[in-house]
């Protein structure tokens, strides 16, 4: 029931929903200040949560900073949660979304000696397709970049963040892993509720932040400053979502 109220809460919170709502009352109103007034609130929401500047400045509040390099130790494996691809079964072919990032960074960092495994946690977020399981595609996807089945571990029961942590605390208990030392890899936005639930759960990790939404500079180019980007009602939606989760799992105990 969580998993599904989570989805509607969302969905119900994104910013150009509130634009159709607007736009659509002022088709329905009779009355003209309340059509212009609809109208008028429709642009400002729009132009608001299209601006890029605005977006990077909160996410600059919002996220967790990256670690450079020079900081890092020797890690027993890199947490990775799911939420980054999809599966096109015609085609028998992995997309990838942005937040991919995140399994990008780990080979690298594996690749480099800093993480011994990858271990990838992540099932289905998904209603319609929850046959879909990410890490049944993601340890696919490590073996054909030649990294060995033994240090590949996979969960791919959860559904989110909450989930993503209980299984992974699980899972490393089984394989009496739980003092070790674990690099924990999503994305900038995510970092503060992933953090949050680990904690919660017991499993101690250190935050490697990636696909961030702040630039290391920050912008004053006329187009980034006042011209309106689709792409930032994206980046919008993702951060709302991180914030009703946040809410929602510290009244539940989960963070």
């Amino acid at each position: 029931m969580f998993f599904y109220l989570s989805k509607i809460i969302s969905f119900l919170f994104m910013p150009i929903i509130w634009v159709f709502i607007l736009l659509l009352l002022a088709l329905l109103f009779k009355n003209p200040k309340r059509k212009r007034r609809s109208l008028i609130g429709a642009v400002a929401v729009f132009y608001f949560f299209s601006n890029a500047f605005i977006m990077e400045e909160v996410n600059r509040v919002w996220e967790i900073p990256a670690t450079s390099y020079k900081d890092l130790k020797t890690y027993d494996a890199g947490i990775v949660l799911g939420g980054m691809l999809d599966y096109d079964m015609s085609l028998d072919r992995i997309q990838f979304y942005r937040s991919a990032d995140r399994l990008f960074q780990a080979v690298e960092l594996y690749k480099t000696g800093v993480i011994k495994k990858i271990f990838f946690v992540g099932g289905s977020g998904s209603i319609e397709f929850s046959y879909i399981r990410e890490g049944l595609f993601v340890r696919r996807y490590l073996l054909m970049l030649g990294i060995p089945d033994k240090d590949i571990w996979i969960e791919n029961e959860s559904r989110n963040t909450r989930e993503n942590a209980v299984n992974a605390n699980e899972f490393l208990e089984k394989h009496e892993y739980t003092n070790g030392n674990f690099l924990l890899i999503t994305s900038g936005n995510h970092m503060r509720r992933a953090m949050g639930c680990f904690k919660k759960v017991g499993l101690k990790v250190s935050p490697y932040s990636v696909d961030r939404r702040a630039s290391p500079t920050r912008r004053y180019s006329i187009d980034h400053l006042l011209i309106p980007d689709t792409e930032t009602l994206l980046f919008w939606d993702a951060l709302i979502h991180e914030w009703i989760g946040m809410v929602v799992y510290k009244v539940q105990g989960y963070a």
